[in-house]
């Protein structure tokens, strides 16, 4: 096998948060490209600090309450669909 030099161009990975309606979301950006909200549309962001290039307990830590929150929000509208269902069984006689 031959060594060959490969130059790999990169499109970095960005996190940001919109200063208009608070949406975090990551985007893959391009030389001149303006990423915008995928939320509101809004194009006032602001670049943060990636949590994949520093970790920390803290940002381990943060990354962890963020998730358990999502999980909650997903777990409550489960049990809002089931009472609605169950509500609506019981309603036609079953």
């Amino acid at each position: 096998m031959s060594a060959r030099n490969v130059t790999v161009v990169g499109m970095p990975i960005y996190e940001y948060e919109c200063r208009s309606c608070g949406h975090e979301f990551e985007r893959l950006v391009r030389t001149g490209d303006i990423p915008v909200c995928p939320s509101c549309q809004g194009q006032d962001l602001e670049r943060l600090l990636s949590h994949s290039s520093v970790s920390t307990e803290n940002t381990r830590q943060t990354s962890f309450n963020k998730a358990r929150a999502r999980a909650k929000l997903v777990q409550r509208d489960k049990d809002v669909a089931q009472a609605e269902y169950e509500k609506k069984h019981h309603e036609e006689g079953h």
